[in-house]
């Protein structure tokens, strides 16, 4: 019998090695089709030739972006979009999340409050009321408009409020004797005390804001102000040969249209490819303690 279940879980372990494999795969190629696509030949990527190498290798595709003014300033809007914006949301769910920890007894609001925030999670007025606030705040072609259209993400803040509900309250306890008062035990003890959940929710957020494209597409009049992301799928769904200039007609004819594509969303992987490494190891213990709810 002890033999049995002995194999038994052996199977089960090799199981599960073999699907983590076959899921880590299937999350990589992508990012690897991508890169080997964007260094192939122009006949190749047109043929589709490009599966799990590249062919005909070519870095025509990177040099020409190297030369794409456009592409470097959308680059450079996403990354004050995504930094702004997940230093203004993280610093508005800490101040929010840490009152709505609280119990009722503590905070008199917090019910009130938290419904508002569930009512407003569930519920939205829909994108043209939207659209015509942004208007009426002077948002649209401003780089605050892509930041505090998002500065609230609901779930994000659930997650914060029940990590911060489960830290112990001896610690705020023995605080108050100490005479610290409120903001002194938010930032001295309990945010020191967050690090997991909130690495885990500065990862959710500026992926977020820098994966999101329909907001900038939106909310700007001109390719000037677009995000990168929005800049890309502007690029690769609204392509028109009509409206090209000479010189852009040759260099198409030149180059892959699928090579190019493929070079700027590597490029444009890459930023939260580097920060990802750094905050990982925050992320499991962050979203396991942050979802118990007591």
């Amino acid at each position: 019998m002890v033999q049995s279940k002995t194999l038994g879980s052996k199977i089960f372990k090799v199981f599960l090695y073999i699907l983590m494999a076959v899921l880590t795969l299937s999350c990589l190629y992508p990012i690897w089709y991508a890169f080997c696509l964007s260094i192939s030949s122009k006949v190749a990527s047109n043929s589709g030739m490009v599966t799990l190498y590249p062919v005909g290798f070519s870095l025509r595709s990177y040099t020409e972006i190297m030369g794409d003014w456009k592409f470097f300033h959308s680059f450079w809007v996403s990354i004050q979009r995504a930094g702004l914006g997940t230093v203004v949301s993280m610093l508005v769910m800490i101040l929010m999340g840490y009152p709505l920890s609280k119990t009722k007894e503590q905070y008199k609001p917090r019910n009130i409050l938290m419904w508002v925030v569930i009512f407003c999670m569930v519920f939205n007025g829909g994108t043209i009321p939207w659209y015509m606030t942004m208007v009426n705040y002077k948002m649209i072609d401003n780089i605050w408009g892509l930041v505090l259209c998002g500065g609230l993400p609901v779930f994000n803040l659930i997650l914060i409020m029940n990590f911060f509900r489960n830290l112990p309250q001896d610690l705020e306890e023995a605080a108050v004797v100490d005479g610290a008062g409120p903001w002194k035990i938010l930032f001295g003890i309990v945010v020191p005390c967050s690090k997991p959940v909130l690495a885990t929710i500065v990862l959710f957020t500026s992926v977020g804001y820098w994966n999101e494209f329909f907001q900038g597409l939106v909310l700007s009049s001109g390719d000037k102000h677009y995000p990168l992301q929005t800049y890309i799928q502007q690029m690769v769904v609204n392509v028109q040969a009509a409206s090209m200039s000479p010189d852009q007609a040759k260099l198409m004819n030149e180059l892959s249209n699928k090579s190019l594509d493929a070079a700027k969303v590597f490029i444009a992987m890459i930023p939260m490819l580097v920060v990802y490494p750094f905050l990982q190891k925050y992320f499991v213990t962050g979203i396991m303690l942050g979802a118990v709810k007591e």
